[in-house]
């Protein structure tokens, strides 16, 4: 009976484990799929650690695997960096965080040559007092080099949005100036009107419409 109370406390240690591996404290952003020939690509890998006060050991492992061929490890973090040989020699670089959440790395100098699919697994060993658990994920990008970048929809968006404005903005300017030469049109024609029917009056008329000067 004196082991109960120990077994008891054992399984509540561990459900206590188990509830904090449930609640993240990073978030896992997925990788660009594309880039663009001579440039650098950051291959993002992110896996979070459920319980950050927890110390873990982490061994990270990328693999390149061409159209139609098998995986060949191309780099390791095992406490130090290790690049394998490969067709990313020299021209791989480690953009991993301190606390081995993100484990990403950039290819510098991106060729058509490297479109495939690399593969990011995380193996974590934890440090409990009573047991070792150890955890492993995987991450996959399948990425596509080309030659030039593509016009982004937004921008295309934008500029369909700009020509309009244009179009719109012009068509209001010229509606606004012939409503005003109408008008100056309008307001010319009634002078001349007026100085016509001024003339046509006779001269005696005219003196008659004089105004009467008071003394």
């Amino acid at each position: 009976m004196a082991a109960l109370p120990r077994l008891v406390c054992v399984s509540s240690v561990v459900l206590v484990v188990w509830a904090g591996f449930c609640s993240a404290v990073c978030v896992e952003v997925p990788s660009e799929t594309e880039a663009v020939q001579g440039t650098h690509m950051k291959l993002l890998c992110i896996s979070c650690m459920k319980r950050e006060e927890v110390t873990a050991s982490t061994v990270v492992e990328w693999f390149y695997r061409p159209e139609g061929g098998k995986d060949e490890p191309i780099y390791e973090y095992r406490k130090t960096n290790h690049e394998f040989p490969s067709r990313f020699s020299g021209r791989l670089q480690w953009n991993g965080s301190k606390d081995m959440q993100d484990v990403s790395i950039t290819v510098l100098n991106v060729t058509l040559n490297d479109s495939g699919i690399y593969t990011c697994n995380i193996t974590r060993e934890f440090e409990f007092e009573i047991h070792r658990p150890l955890f492993t994920s995987s991450r996959w990008i399948h990425l596509t080099v080309v030659e030039e970048a593509g016009e982004d929809f937004t921008s295309v968006i934008s500029e369909i949005m700009m020509y309009i404005l244009l179009v719109f903005l012009t068509l209001w300017l010229l509606i606004e100036m012939v409503y005003c030469y109408r008008k100056v049109s309008k307001a010319e024609e009634a002078a001349q009107e007026n100085a016509t029917d001024y003339l046509a009056i006779p001269s005696e008329n005219k003196e008659n419409c004089a105004v009467p000067v008071e003394e």
